[in-house]
């Protein structure tokens, strides 16, 4: 069944939070709570997958334990609508206006995007997105990411947090900002700004439980000094920063030809 998707988003909330979007510390970022109507946030939360579905790819390495799946024919009916909105025409005109970006555009493959789930003891290193989408050459801009876990607490960790840059060298020096991934909230930054994020604390939520995510990523044409990054780049964190096992994975997972080894 066809669903309105445009009247289940409330661009008021989105607009009153881009207030903030440029000039957000410690690069342009905003939150949306209640991103879609609490109708739709639950239905898609419905039409997520459990961990143990084997439509997963898995990313399990000292760097992140995670899953995601960006396969189209696997979405179910309305979050493959939500997907088709949330990158057409009518909604990323929006977006450009609202956080007042050079022209955006949609990236149909959802390369890196679509389903996102960790379990208990999921984390994300801290990390710097690609910079140039290895299909399309354009610069990755914005990301956009929903979160979809009703049942959520806080304590079980999971939040995201985004950190400064250390002025010496590239790599990431203090977080400064930390969101809680509650239910029906989104997030919107830049990747375009040494956008260093994750979740390097492996979460404590009990067996059974899922911080679920939906991504899309925005795309925008090459700035001439953009740092031509395929993959991510990935931070040790706590004990791995002289691990030399852990380096030599940071320099494979960051490398084109070499990450899918990792």
């Amino acid at each position: 069944m066809k669903i309105d998707i445009e009247s289940n988003i409330r661009f008021d909330r989105i607009e009153d939070a881009s207030h903030s979007f440029l000039g957000a510390e410690p690069f342009n970022n905003c939150v949306v709570d209640g991103f879609f109507s609490d109708k739709l946030a639950y239905e898609l939360e419905n039409e997520f997958p459990n961990l143990d579905d084997p439509l997963w790819r898995e990313y399990n390495n000292p760097l992140e334990d995670k899953k995601a799946c960006n396969d189209w024919e696997k979405f179910k009916p309305i979050t493959y609508q939500v997907f088709q909105y949330l990158i057409s025409s009518e909604f990323i005109c929006r977006i450009e206006k609202y956080l007042r970006t050079p022209r955006l555009y949609p990236d149909y493959g959802l390369s890196g995007g679509g389903w996102h789930a960790h379990g208990r003891g999921g984390k994300s290193n801290v990390h710097l997105d690609y910079s140039i989408h290895p299909k399309l050459g354009l610069e990755r801009r914005i990301n956009l990411l929903v979160y979809l876990n009703s049942s959520w607490k806080a304590e079980w960790g999971g939040a995201l947090s985004f950190w400064n840059q250390r002025h010496d060298q590239k790599k990431p020096g203090k977080p400064i900002t930390t969101i809680v991934p509650e239910f029906n909230r989104a997030v919107f930054f830049d990747t375009s700004q040494d956008s260093w994020h994750g979740l390097p604390e492996p979460m404590l939520c009990p067996d059974g439980e899922t911080r679920r995510s939906i991504a899309v990523y925005y795309l925008t044409d090459p700035s001439p000094d953009v740092e031509q990054r395929g993959k991510a780049l990935f931070a040790p964190y706590g004990d791995q920063e002289n691990d030399p096992k852990i380096l030599e994975l940071i320099k494979r997972r960051s490398n084109v030809n070499t990450a899918s080894t990792t």
